[in-house]
């Protein structure tokens, strides 16, 4: 069960993080580390409502932060619409429930509420050597919309968009 994140999950949800950075490191992905994200980018999170967890009897699967907060690096990218726009930022899924559709439920939710929000259209970003979050877009059929430089990366960061249909 999707649900938004308490204050209470903040001590997961950092262990998730942990051991995502482990992993990304596995292949030079550097996209999170030491400095970011941090505790108190959840506790923002979790104070203005914008965090979920995928909840499975106490044990949390993974989490997403979507809302309207557009980076000022997206402007002048050729993005699909003008239409208002909900992003997805921060989003991780606990290693233990990787391979179960977890990320995918995430991205699914993010769409429902953006729709609920009366917004149909979605927006994010990933390091471009972020494989499995590329991949992962690309699969929910996010399309790529160009390139930014975020957080004194040396790599760039892939922008992607997707306009969504109907929800019954």
């Amino acid at each position: 069960m999707i649900r938004k994140a308490r204050l209470n999950d903040i001590s997961t949800i950092i262990e998730i993080i942990k051991s995502t950075i482990e992993e990304m490191k596995t292949y030079n992905n550097t996209q999170w580390g030491e400095n970011y994200p941090l505790d108190e980018d959840f506790a923002d999170d979790i104070e203005n409502g914008d965090l979920y967890v995928d909840d499975d009897c106490g044990h949390i699967k993974g989490f997403i932060c979507v809302n309207f907060i557009e980076p000022v690096e997206y402007e002048g990218l050729n993005w699909s619409s003008n239409d208002k726009s909900m992003m997805i930022h921060r989003m991780a899924v606990n290693p233990r429930f990787r391979q179960q559709g977890v990320a995918t439920e995430l991205i699914n939710f993010a769409e429902k509420l953006a729709y609920y929000n009366n917004v149909v259209y979605l927006k994010t970003d990933t390091y471009s050597i972020n494989t499995k979050m590329n991949s992962l877009l690309k699969k929910c059929g996010f399309k790529f919309i160009g390139k930014i430089n975020l957080f004194d990366k040396e790599k760039s960061f892939y922008c992607y968009d997707k306009l969504l249909k109907n929800f019954k």
